[in-house]
């Protein structure tokens, strides 16, 4: 045993020095990023911490806008800079327009064949056609309304019951149950309660998934540790998988044998939610794109990754920033009673009429990115800014940085939603403006952005608009992160929300 040993690692290192010159010799006439120094099979796996962002924010402030990396054997490529990010994602788009999956992700997406892992291509251009037109375009979003409205009371009125027994409420937690009960509505007609089944696997399913897929898997990056689950992630995954997929089977059942009941009787009125429109898209034998049942359920765990931890999370971000920041609350606050006159409750139809807590919202996005990392990765060949990128080259666009960046913002650590009221600055959230694109840029922007934009700011409203906020302590919350795929807090947001407007005596 102990010969075959010596063996294997003599043949080991020899791999690791064939490559490495072999690496050295291709390179020679390329020019690269500027890099920091490496380890053998890790590469700069050493530089990383569990936070990842942070860990690129540091080595590009030590060797420039632009550096190349590599994690273990996937050669990366970090920038922070608006000006390149431009040059990779803008004037050079046509190579960098699939994103960068994770083992985990690429089993948490059923093998990408959802909507926001799939690769570039016929899938892809027919599912973001049918998200613009059918299941997130304006006129589906309009037709759900009543629906948020109702979700939104459902959550103030909970937490005006637990104000009232003084009792101290999880703040992200009953966010993360307000999002995800909409985004079950609106998808599948499902109402999740507080002691719902279903609400509770999807709950942690979200939660779990955002962690494991922001982890930095070895498996990943260290090529003959591909078939190996070092960390013990494969085991997490696939429970989270058959909790969903047994919720899912469940529910694409029901809805079937709901819509033979409605044939049957001939009813024709009835009001399709997105599985509904899924489901037809599944059955059409002459539609332009082969819709499986996986692609069904993938689309609707990808609604669940993308429309609720991170809204919540934004949400829940704005309200430490508001909290530790007491003016910008009573700004905020005097705002929103101008446009109620106190006699009502805040509606999606005001928010027009609410820049500063628009600027709120953007402030938020600017220093607590819900992703931090933009992750691409090139399909061939290609020169950006200057250097050689050679084919499957990872792209990371470190919004986190560009945040806290002093040759962007004026006192960036300072929560100033003021810097998004001047008429000179004009900051499209939509990524027009590469200095600021919080639901990312171009063909791969997020589809559910006007979603996120009700969503967020109309229930971060009403929380401002109802409460008081005590917390314990000297009133100030700490700002520590915890490793995701999204930019969750590493402590528990606890505060005892104090009513200020009473929205009982308001109807459902």
């Amino acid at each position: 045993m102990q010969y075959y040993i010596q063996l294997f690692f003599l043949w080991l290192l020899s791999t690791i020095a064939v490559r490495a010159i072999l690496n050295r010799m291709k390179n020679k006439n390329h020019l690269t990023p500027p890099s920091p120094p490496s380890l053998p099979i890790i590469g700069h796996l050493h530089l990383i911490s569990k936070l990842p962002h942070q860990s690129f924010h540091k080595l590009s402030t030590h060797y420039g806008p632009i550096i190349q990396i590599f994690l273990g054997s996937k050669r990366c490529i970090v920038t922070s800079s608006p000006e390149i990010a431009k040059e990779f994602l803008k004037n050079n788009e046509t190579y960098f327009s699939n994103r960068f999956r994770s083992a985990a992700v690429d089993y948490l997406s059923y093998g990408s064949k959802g909507f926001l892992f799939a690769p570039y291509g016929d899938y892809w251009k027919f599912m973001k056609k049918m998200c613009m037109s059918e299941l997130l375009g304006a006129r589906t979003l309009d037709h759900f309304l009543p629906l948020r409205q109702q979700e939104t009371l459902r959550f103030v009125r909970l937490l005006q019951k637990k104000g009232e027994a003084g009792e101290a409420v999880d703040v992200g937690g009953e966010l993360l149950t307000l999002t995800n009960s909409t985004i079950s509505r609106m998808a599948m007609r499902k109402i999740c309660s507080e002691n719902d089944s279903d609400a509770e696997v999807i709950r942690k399913m979200v939660r779990d998934a955002a962690e494991l897929g922001g982890k930095f898997n070895v498996s990943d990056y260290i090529w003959f540790c591909k078939n190996l689950d070092l960390q013990g992630m494969n085991k997490r995954l696939k429970g989270i998988m058959e909790r969903f997929d047994t919720m899912m089977e469940r529910v694409i059942r029901e809805h079937q044998e709901e819509r033979m009941k409605r044939m049957e009787k001939g009813e024709d009125d009835h009001v399709r939610d997105l599985l509904d429109i899924l489901l037809e898209v599944h059955e059409n034998e002459n539609g332009e794109i082969k819709f499986s049942m996986e692609n069904v359920k993938a689309f609707i765990l990808d609604l669940f990754m993308a429309g609720t931890d991170t809204s919540a999370t934004t949400i829940e971000w704005a309200m430490v920033e508001l909290i530790n920041n007491p003016d910008v609350m009573e700004k905020a606050r005097q705002e929103i009673d101008l446009i109620t006159q106190k006699s009502r409750l805040i509606q999606e139809s005001d928010l027009p009429e609410l820049p500063y807590l628009q600027a709120i919202v953007k402030e938020t996005l600017r220093i607590h990115p819900t992703a931090p990392i933009i992750g691409r990765q090139t399909s061939e060949n290609c020169v950006v800014y200057g250097y050689d990128v050679p084919a499957e080259t990872i792209l990371f666009l470190n919004l986190w940085s560009m945040g806290r960046d002093t040759k962007l913002w004026e006192n960036p650590l300072e929560f100033k939603p003021e810097r998004f009221m001047s008429e000179d600055i004009k900051f499209d959230v939509r990524g027009q403006n590469f200095q600021f694109m919080p639901f990312g840029t171009g063909r791969r922007a997020c589809p559910g952005t006007s979603l996120a934009l009700q969503v967020v700011p109309t229930n971060l409203a009403a929380m401002i608009q109802c409460f008081e906020w005590k917390v314990d302590g000297d009133g100030k919350v700490n700002m520590e992160e915890k490793p995701a795929m999204t930019l969750p807090r590493a402590h528990p947001l606890m505060c005892i929300p104090i009513t200020r407007f009473n929205c009982f005596s308001l109807g459902d």
